[in-house]
C-alpha cells in the first residue's frame, strides 16, 4: 500500500490548511467577500509554499 495513504495524519493538511487561512483572514477583515478572498489568496499562498518545500526535501533526500 502507498504509505501517503496509509498514514492519516497528511489528510489533515488540507483541512488545516483551509481553517488557518480562514481564521487569519477574519482577524484582517470584517465581511465574508473580503474575508473569502484573503484565504483563497492566503490559503494558495501557503499551499505553493508547502509544496516548494515537499519537492526540495523529495529532491535532496532522493538525489544526495
Amino acid at each position: 500500500m502507498n504509505p501517503l495513504l496509509a498514514e492519516s495524519i497528511y489528510w489533515h493538511f488540507p483541512i488545516l490548511l483551509v481553517v488557518v487561512s480562514l481564521i487569519y483572514s477574519a482577524t484582517r477583515f470584517e465581511d465574508w467577500p473580503s474575508i473569502m478572498s484573503e484565504a483563497l489568496s492566503w490559503g494558495s499562498r501557503m499551499a505553493g509554499f508547502l509544496a516548494t518545500i515537499g519537492i526540495v526535501l523529495y529532491v535532496v533526500s532522493t538525489y544526495f
